[in-house]
């Protein structure tokens, strides 16, 4: 068995150690490696998309199947909650059964489900199909950025490679409302679901074709009690977030499910303290890097998640754009994450994670401070164009590094543990901040639906969105370490066999 590679650093008895030994994965044929890179992308780009696709579907959907308003509310909301609740399980199956077996079974799920939603006579079954959905979302999502992370090697072209990853996601939450728009005007609101069965067919040809089997070595046992308590926890409190937009903060409906689910989830964190083998190891925490990115993520997801939903709104509600034009006024913003989370890695061997993390935030916070001036009669180009592209370049240049060091920093055999996090992290933090901003918008607009006063509890979303991220950017400062270049080569812990 060939050697692991001596990189000259001394051993850090506080990093985390991985709880099995295996030999090194074969490297991937030079290439195989962008085509699964594509291959993990698409799957990626997928899930996102059907967070906020189905938003300018919602009037047909009502109109067809007799849905309430809470109901249509919930058409969003069970999607994400699924997903955010599911995920870590998601990213720890992975890790023990194969990061490409989770891929498929995921995919498979999650296009089934699509093809159900799409074909729903019942709201109930639209409800369903969604829940399912997210499941699958959430068992594919995590194998995604692992897939990309045990393929490439480290160093550059690694960086690149989730920059690519990144840069793609943002894209399928930025295309959601033009792609959503330009298929309810063409065909009908079923087709914002059942154009995931074309697509997910294709990309499962290319993942039994491409991917290669890899996995962590040893015992597969899955911390089934762990697993119960941090779903949960997790499906519960974005339960409680949901509820905050129709009863506010402080009601019984919205305190109650909140207690509940940091009550589960300090349960949970008190059993993984004792479980022989626990679905979140506590000590992948002890990486300054994991749980500096982790963090941050959450803080950037607050703020980008919102910003969709409020300019989307702006533009329908207050410019009067029809929702095929709303979409196609936000595809410049859409190109800008994409710019800068492929900027970023060209960044990174110059300047640092951190540095090139905290410019990105700072940039987005100046994005979003200018599209807190919008008025009632703002042109495209000074109230749309010009902040959006700010904003989302700088999401964009932020997210990259952050990725990067949270998986490249985490033992390999706990990546897919790794990318659950980093992905629980954007989704629960996007859910939490577009209901701390919906209330803000909100309480500034005290019921009010006049141009003036959407205008102006929108522009009170953007400025506290501005806020956070500014004081994201002094996190970052603080606590994220720099990015430090890494002896390239497989890993002792990693193995790959040719399960295609």
């Amino acid at each position: 068995m060939p050697r692991p590679e001596i990189t000259g650093k001394t051993p850090d008895p506080t990093a985390p150690t991985a709880p099995s030994i295996s030999t090194p994965a074969p490297p991937t044929p030079p290439g195989r490696v962008w085509p699964v890179v594509l291959v993990a992308c698409a799957g990626q780009f997928l899930v996102i998309l059907d967070v906020s696709v189905v938003n300018v579907a919602l009037p047909s959907m009502r109109t067809e199947l007799g849905l309430t308003a809470t109901g249509l509310q919930w058409v969003v909301s069970v999607y994400s909650i699924a997903f955010a609740g599911f995920m870590l399980l998601g990213g720890r199956a992975a890790d023990l059964f194969g990061r490409k077996r989770m891929f498929v079974a995921g995919l498979s799920l999650f296009t089934l489900a699509s093809v159900a939603g799409g074909l729903a006579q019942e709201g109930w079954h639209l409800l369903a199909a969604r829940a399912v959905q997210g499941l699958g979302a959430a068992v594919l999502s995590p194998s995604t950025l692992t897939l990309v992370t045990a393929t490439v090697p480290e160093g550059a072209a690694r960086s690149r490679a989730v920059g690519t990853w990144t840069a793609v996601g943002a894209a399928g939450g930025a295309a959601g409302g033009f792609i959503g728009g330009a298929l309810v005007d063409l065909l009908s609101w079923r087709w914002v679901l059942l154009i995931n069965v074309p697509i997910g067919a294709v990309v499962l040809a290319g993942a039994l074709l491409w991917l290669t089997e890899s996995r962590v070595e040893g015992g597969r046992r899955l911390d089934l009690p762990g697993a119960i308590l941090v779903t949960a926890g997790l499906a519960t409190l974005a339960y409680g977030i949901v509820q905050t937009e129709e009863s506010g903060w402080t009601s019984a409906s919205t305190v109650a499910p909140l207690a509940a689910g940091a009550l589960l989830l300090l349960s949970f964190v008190l059993v993984e303290r004792r479980a022989p083998a626990p679905l979140m190891p506590l000590r992948i925490f002890r990486t300054r890097a994991v749980s500096a990115a982790n963090v941050t993520m959450l803080l950037c997801g607050s703020s980008s998640f919102g910003m969709w939903f409020f300019m989307t709104l702006y533009a329908q509600n207050v410019l009067g754009y029809p929702p095929l034009e709303a979409g196609l006024a936000l595809v410049p913003s859409s190109a800008s994450v994409i710019a800068g989370s492929k900027l970023a890695p060209r960044l990174l061997p110059a300047f640092g994670a951190r540095t090139v993390a905290v410019t990105g935030a700072l940039v987005a916070a100046s994005g979003f401070a200018w599209q807190s001036t919008m008025t009632v009669d703002g042109t495209y180009l000074t109230a749309i164009l010009l902040p959006g592209i700010l904003m989302m370049f700088g999401i964009g240049m932020a997210s990259t590094p952050l990725a990067v060091l949270a998986t490249t920093q985490a033992p390999p055999s706990e990546a897919g543990l790794a990318s659950g996090l980093i992905n629980t992290s954007r989704t629960m933090g996007g859910a939490l901040g577009l209901a701390t901003l919906s209330t803000v918008a909100a309480t500034v607009t005290a019921g009010a639906t006049t141009a003036d006063a959407l205008t102006s509890g929108y522009a009170a979303a953007f400025r506290t969105a501005a806020c956070v991220l500014v004081g994201t950017a002094a996190v970052m400062a603080v606590w994220l370490p720099r990015l430090e270049k890494r002896a390239r080569g497989a890993r002792p812990t990693e193995t790959t066999s040719a399960d295609r």
